[in-house]
Parts: C-alpha cells; structure tokens; sequence
C-alpha cells in the first residue's frame, strides 16, 4: 500500500482560531488521562483527539520462584498490574523512569528510578549492589532481553509477563483529522506505537504531520511516516515529550 501525502504550509496560531489537533495514540487506559494533561497544560492552543492503538488485558501471573531482592518495572503498566500483589513482592522497586517510580511508591514499593529507558536501568543496576536475584514485570511484547542482558553481567534476573496488549485500528476522528489540510501533532510513546501509527495511516493524507516522539528508537521506527518533522523529546520520560510538543507547537501555532 502507498502512502500518498501532500504537503501543506502549516497556518499560524492565532487568537480565536482553532486549536492543533493532536492525536493521543497512548494504550486505551491511559489515553484520556494523557488527554486531560494535554488539554490542562496547553487549553485552546490544542484540540485533543483521541485514538488509542492498543488495549491491555491483565492475564493470571505466574510468578517465578524467589526470593529476591527487587522487582524491575519498565512501564506504569506493570506497576497497575501487579498493585494487588504488592504485599507478596521485594519492597524494593528499580524503574525506568520518575513516572513510574511515582505509580509503584503510591502502589506501595520503595521505587527509585534510572531516569532513562532499558539501557539506563542496566547501567544503574550494574553501578549498585543488586543484593541478590531480581525480578523483571514485563508486558508480553518488549524491546530486548532485558532479564538475559543483566543476568549476562554477572546479576541474576528472572522475568514474568504481567500484561498483554493488543492492536487498535486508527479511530474515525483520528482518519478524518489526517485526510484534512493542516498542521497535526501526533506523540508517540514507544518503537511499537509508532510502527502501530504507521501501519495505519490512510491511503491518502493532506495533514501536515509533525511527530513528537519519546527516544531515538520511536523516531527510527517512524521513519516510514510521511512526517514534516519528527521531534525527539530530550528524556525518554512523558514530561519531557511534553515539553517538545509545547516546543513545538510555540513554532507551528504560536500563541
């Protein structure tokens, strides 16, 4: 399939006109919550559209056999999953960013965070005393071995999947918004969100695409997007991809 796009000058923001549409692609359980701090931080500047691509399930967990010393969390998602079991878990929690070492602190667990992504937490473990085995609580589908790499260094790790999701089509809003001509912001949280976006994409677009992603590897991965530009936020963590889309939105549509 071919991905016709035809390029258009962005409008200035003005007072009184409509906000930028921006697309919230973000998992099905957080995306209206992602969508009410958008509209918090940038009001009218903004419209919110919503369309999430994936939806999560919590499957049984089955956790393998202890002790040990800490669990590692690389997404919020596994922190919501395993909330209920805190209680039989290591109090001590490494996770891959602020976010969510905020999510397992009020979940329970003593959580510091390597403010990075997978690579930053192998770093931080590596420079500290691990104090025994670890745990990883992982979705199904992740980037790296995460558990084998830190095992291979000398710090056992076992892993559990604790969540699964599943593909979400491109909404009706979100296909209506790209076949029109115009500036549209589209954050894309992870490798998988924007392989997702780009997999969807209509035959035919006029928006003006600009794309705010959260590492390198989402911008690689949104290479084959029909995009103006692709922003890379400066930490891989929501605050920051935040701040680009304000960045970026101050030169598209300034207030």
């Amino acid at each position: 399939m071919t991905t016709q796009w035809t390029e258009q000058k962005p409008e200035p923001g003005r007072s009184g006109q409509p906000g930028v549409p921006l697309l919230v692609t973000r998992p099905l359980e957080h995306a209206e919550g992602f969508g009410r701090t958008v509209e918090d931080r940038f009001g009218s500047r903004i419209a919110v559209v919503q369309s999430p691509l994936m939806r999560t399930d919590f499957p049984p967990i089955d956790l393998p056999k202890g002790p040990h010393a800490a669990v590692i969390f690389t997404s919020i998602i596994g922190v919501a999953a395993v909330a209920s079991l805190a209680h039989t878990l290591p109090k001590r929690a490494i996770c891959v960013g602020k976010a969510t070492a905020a999510r397992a602190r009020v979940a329970g667990f003593d959580a510091v965070s390597a403010d990075g992504a997978s690579e930053e937490v192998i770093g931080y473990l590596v420079s500290q005393n691990a104090g025994g085995k670890l745990l990883h609580l992982r979705g199904a589908v992740v980037r790296g071995d995460l558990a084998g790499r830190l095992t291979s260094q000398g710090i056992p790790t076992d892993e559990a999947v604790v969540y699964r999701q599943f593909d979400l089509p491109l909404s009706e809003a979100a296909q209506g918004v790209l076949r029109q001509k115009g500036p549209v912001i589209v954050p894309l949280f992870s490798p998988r969100s924007a392989r997702l976006f780009q997999a969807q994409l209509p035959q035919t677009i006029s928006a003006d695409l600009h794309l705010v992603v959260i590492s390198e590897a989402a911008a690689m991965a949104s290479a084959g997007v029909p995009a103006r530009q692709i922003h890379v936020a400066a930490r891989p963590d929501g605050e920051s991809l935040l701040d680009a889309v304000g960045d970026l939105l101050d030169l598209i549509a300034p207030p």
